[in-house]
């Protein structure tokens, strides 16, 4: 086994919920009338804490306003979490690592509350043996959480590979000394990805399974 620990990122790399963030960050800004992003910017700041998000894709938000756009994101997000699907394919592939001896664990920026409602709805709780949120650790592309998950489990970073669709995930692992692969069907676009230089660029979960068999 040459990847004991995977890690995956949770938005627009398990869950296909990346357009619905970009919604939720927009109508954030209408209900506070201020300058609405465009897709592009709203999508960029996906898988950063969201405070962290919130302040690159809104640069004009005022100091005094953060708490108030943080309220009107979750409002709207959470409105419409619960229909949102994971990407075909995810359970079976997780179901298959964990039969195999790997170690699953989330990097995420999503708060503690977040992930624990989605492990919830999404019923992939008893796959995962550990996870990391923003609001307990510093926001990507900071290590913190990739170290802390391989201190739990004493797997070394050559061991360890990070799966995401963001820069955010990429650049984390490349701070942490980890291989990382990218998926283009979430966030980011793929020659955005390309420029992180991730051990492959995958177009399904399909293509991740069949690379993780083969690799992994």
């Amino acid at each position: 086994m040459k990847y004991e620990l995977v890690v995956f990122d949770w938005d627009g790399t398990l869950l296909d919920s990346a357009g619905a963030i970009v919604r939720a960050i927009q109508a954030s800004c209408q209900d506070l009338d201020l300058p609405v992003p465009d897709d592009a910017r709203a999508r960029h700041v996906i898988g950063l804490g969201l405070a962290d998000a919130l302040r690159h894709a809104v640069p004009d938000l005022p100091p005094e306003d953060t708490q108030a756009m943080i309220e009107r994101y979750r409002f709207h997000y959470l409105s419409g979490d619960q229909s949102l699907m994971l990407f075909d394919g995810v359970l079976e592939m997780l179901q298959r690592l964990q039969a195999a001896g790997h170690v699953l664990a989330v990097a995420t920026g999503k708060s503690r509350l977040g992930l624990e409602r989605a492990f919830d709805h999404s019923g992939l709780r008893p796959l995962f043996m550990a996870s990391r949120c923003a609001d307990e650790c510093h926001s990507k592309p900071h290590p913190q959480m990739l170290h802390e998950l391989m201190a739990e489990f004493g797997i070394s970073a050559e061991s360890t590979v990070m799966i995401g669709d963001t820069s955010h995930d990429l650049l984390m692992a490349t701070n942490a000394g980890v291989s990382s692969l990218a998926v283009t069907y979430g966030a980011h676009p793929h020659n955005h990805l390309l420029d992180h230089k991730p051990l492959a660029c995958l177009h399904s979960v399909k293509e991740v399974d069949r690379w993780l068999q083969d690799h992994a």
